[in-house]
């Protein structure tokens, strides 16, 4: 299979395949130069001499033997070391999509990037725009914007906005600026701040260009020029939504964070006002998208606000892209206790209508070590299992890998979730390809 890579679209073996055949066609022709110099050929030397004015009859021939011997074997040199160079580095069994994924679309700089889109909010869907982030692919982020709680609720409520925390998050997650501004952004006032206790900077600094500007669209723009973003960040709708969610008792809870306070379990979610739009930005991107993710996060509060507005899952299902489900390492106490990866999924499927759009979905097989899963537990937090085979009986296919940070919380590490991310991306074909206009 990895052999087939080799007729992939900015390889360039074809070319140093030419290159060779160029070569040896000179050698042959030169070598029987030499070892043939009179014959048919003595009528076009005297045609050369007389156009010329030269008598190069006794050693022309010759001559241009050994120059078209030495030429083609230089070119069959260059283009076998070209070839061996290729050979090793695609068809190894040992060289990761990932890897030849990014030389491809490094080499191919005259093909439109990947289109990725990123769907979800909190730290998940920053965790992975980290990650994807350093490979050259034109991102998209479209966060949830139903947070009410904290920094991002306070300001909601005070300057009737959408909250900027998630926001806030992406924005910084795909930043190139200074270390210093991240940290500046991310900056949140102690607890003895009268006014400002509890706020972050970042949110603040939003708050107050969307102010000046007038619109929120508008300031996040313009902070992401300020903290030179590598991609967009696009609110999933233009005005801040209420989550409602329906427990298992009948129960009716509104607001997100009184929605994962109560102590029922959920059985549905949705969002008010039930009739709002999404962002004709976030939609346009996910039409456009070569490869849309969703997740990881928490799906009652960061995934499932996305994916219930009309018009945003549609757009999704719709779309021909690979599109990629994450599954979270752990599970959220009351919002997904002992839910497996499989559960996961369906909770999704459910309020997708149970149409299935997803091709893959990413599970995490590594389990944190035993005094982290100690100190989850008390939390009435668990690992969140691989039930592989109901995965695959949904209609999607599971990539499970080892993707957890080292540190002492049980998160993926960015960098090993784009690796899988960039892994599926390249067993699923997407190649660069010939470009096209784009809707």
């Amino acid at each position: 299979m990895n052999l087939l890579r080799l007729l992939l679209p900015g390889t360039r073996i074809k070319r140093w395949i030419l290159v060779g055949v160029a070569g040896m066609l000179c050698f042959a022709y030169g070598f029987d130069l030499l070892l043939s110099p009179t014959g048919p050929r003595e009528a076009l030397w005297r045609v050369w001499n007389t156009l010329t004015g030269l008598d190069m009859a006794p050693r022309g021939p010759r001559l241009a033997g050994i120059v078209l011997a030495v030429v083609g074997v230089g070119l069959v040199s260059w283009g076998v070391r070209r070839l061996i160079r290729a050979f090793t580095y695609i068809a190894n069994p040992r060289t990761t999509g990932r890897q030849l994924l990014h030389a491809l679309l490094e080499r191919a700089a005259d093909t439109p990037r990947l289109h990725v889109v990123g769907l979800g909010g909190g730290t998940g869907l920053s965790t992975l725009l980290r990650g994807l982030k350093v490979y050259p692919l034109d991102l998209t982020a479209v966060v949830t914007v139903s947070d009410d709680g904290g920094s991002s609720g306070r300001l909601r409520n005070d300057l009737n906005m959408p909250p900027p925390g998630d926001i806030r998050n992406c924005l910084v997650a795909l930043a190139e600026a200074e270390p210093l501004m991240e940290q500046l952004f991310q900056y949140r006032f102690p607890a003895n701040s009268q006014g400002l206790d509890g706020h972050s900077l970042g949110n603040l600094i939003i708050a107050g260009l969307r102010d000046m500007t007038g619109d929120f669209q508008d300031a996040i723009r313009e902070v992401s020029r300020v903290l030179a973003v590598r991609g967009r960040v696009l609110p999933s709708a233009e005005h801040a939504l209420v989550l409602r969610a329906v427990m298992a008792d009948g129960t009716v809870v509104e607001g997100e964070t009184a929605i994962v306070n109560h102590p029922g379990t959920i059985t549905e979610i949705s969002v008010n006002p039930p009739d709002v739009r999404p962002l004709p930005e976030a939609v346009t991107a996910i039409r456009n998208a070569d490869i849309i993710i969703v997740g990881p996060g928490s799906v009652y509060s960061s995934l499932l606000p996305n994916l219930v507005i009309h018009g945003l899952a549609d757009a999704i299902i719709a779309s021909p892209a690979v599109k990629i489900f994450v599954c979270n390492v752990m599970t959220q106490p009351g919002e997904t206790d002992a839910f497996t990866a499989s559960r996961h999924l369906e909770v999704v499927l459910d309020h997708l209508g149970r149409r299935n759009p997803f091709d893959y979905v990413v599970v995490n097989a590594q389990k944190p070590a035993d005094e982290v899963l100690a100190l989850y537990a008390e939390k009435g937090q668990c690992f969140v299992e691989p039930d592989l085979a109901r995965i695959r009986a949904q209609g999607s296919q599971p990539v499970v890998a080892n993707l957890l940070a080292a540190t002492h919380l049980a998160r993926h590490d960015h960098e090993k979730l784009a690796r899988c991310i960039l892994e599926i991306i390249a067993d699923a074909g997407n190649w660069p390809s010939v470009p096209t206009p784009r809707g």
